[in-house]
């Protein structure tokens, strides 16, 4: 009866963590673009690359475009896998640029955790004010010990059509 009980309760832990890991509390889940396999495996999941699609949500008119590696195989597939860190970030002008109201320096645009409890995968905004333009950071990190692997991107600020270009210096936050 004990070994049917654990057998049951391995079980439900199981299940309960082949879910992929969700986006933090509070932000839109990103847009799958496309997969790309990375590493065949013949009898479980492939390792791949994933390409997903954010809009900055308090910048109408800019776009982030990243690509995660996904674990392979069985750990990958059960969410025992701890995912890598190496993350590629593209940010872009879509269309014209408003501000929906002012932020920090360093402040999170994106979040979404990479390992069952301690790793995460940030995405920062700052406002370089003397070019007028946007910087953003994807970095991962863990609560002992983070990685300096990171990418970073810019968005000038450009007029769009007859909308004048806005400057970022405006909506920081002292």
């Amino acid at each position: 009866m004990k070994q049917l009980m654990r057998l049951a309760v391995f079980f439900v832990f199981v299940i309960a963590t082949s879910m992929p890991p969700p986006a933090e509390a509070g932000n839109d889940d990103p847009e799958l673009i496309f997969k790309r396999s990375t590493v065949f495996r013949l009898l479980s999941p492939d390792a791949k690359l994933a390409t997903y699609a954010i809009d900055d949500p308090l910048i109408e008119g800019v776009a982030c475009h990243f690509t995660v590696p996904e674990i392979g195989g069985w750990k990958g597939w059960a969410g025992f896998a701890e995912e890598r860190s190496e993350v590629s970030l593209a940010c872009r002008q879509v269309g014209p640029v408003s501000f929906k109201g002012k932020f920090e320096q360093g402040e999170d645009v994106y979040r979404q955790r990479r390992s069952l409890f301690f790793k995460k995968m940030q995405i920062v905004r700052g406002c370089d004010p003397k070019r007028n333009v946007l910087v953003y950071l994807v970095y991962s990190d863990r609560i002992i010990e983070g990685s300096p692997q990171n990418s970073t991107s810019t968005v000038p600020i450009m007029p769009w059509g007859n909308s004048p270009a806005p400057r970022c210096v405006e909506f920081l936050e002292n």
